[in-house]
């Protein structure tokens, strides 16, 4: 019986490593040579953007490897400044959360227009993980602070709409915007 007992305890210790390390180590489905991001919202509306693989390779793959993993479905765009940006990419939907690590930035002469992507982060230039955002608007003065990753191809009208979008006095959506499901092409 006590061998059986720790035979269990065993068995349940290799169970909880693995759910700690994401079960296994195999690389998570998904496209990783993928070119486009697939923005799908609750309400069908759909956004896709081209990675700039060139500009910022480390932040591209990075993308790539959350969304593959399913890390942006169901999260929000917890922030919306009109003629600005759209904000998601927090599993905390506050702006206070990550993936659980950072990664380094890439500037890059992209200009911030209407239409880039580019990582949203802390006043540390290294402190972005997950969260990132969309301008809507003419907003080169972020050039060179933030890393510019990915240019919209398809539903800029979306982005737009979403940028109008009725906000409390956080600028937080008061009818949440939902990224139902973010995949690579």
């Amino acid at each position: 019986m006590r061998k059986f007992n720790l035979f269990l305890l065993c068995l349940s210790l290799l169970g909880l490593a693995a759910c700690q390390s994401g079960g296994t180590s195999e690389t998570p489905s998904g496209n990783q040579d993928g070119n486009v991001a697939v923005i799908e919202f609750e309400n069908g509306d759909v956004v896709e953007f081209e990675f700039l693989k060139d500009k910022a390779p480390e932040t591209c793959k990075n993308f790539i490897q959350l969304a593959n993993k399913g890390f942006y479905n169901g999260l929000i765009f917890h922030r919306v400044i009109a003629n600005f940006m759209i904000q998601g990419g927090c599993p905390n939907g506050t702006g206070t959360g990550g993936p659980g690590y950072t990664i380094k930035a890439e500037f890059n002469d992209t200009k911030h227009l209407p239409g880039i992507v580019s990582m949203a982060r802390s006043k540390d230039p290294d402190s972005a993980g997950s969260q990132f955002f969309i301008c809507v608007a003419d907003d080169t003065y972020l050039d060179n602070q933030y890393t510019a990753f990915g240019k919209v191809t398809k539903g800029y009208d979306v982005v737009e709409k979403i940028s109008q979008t009725p906000v409390d006095r956080f600028d937080r959506p008061i009818k949440p915007v939902v990224m139902k499901k973010v995949y690579i092409k």
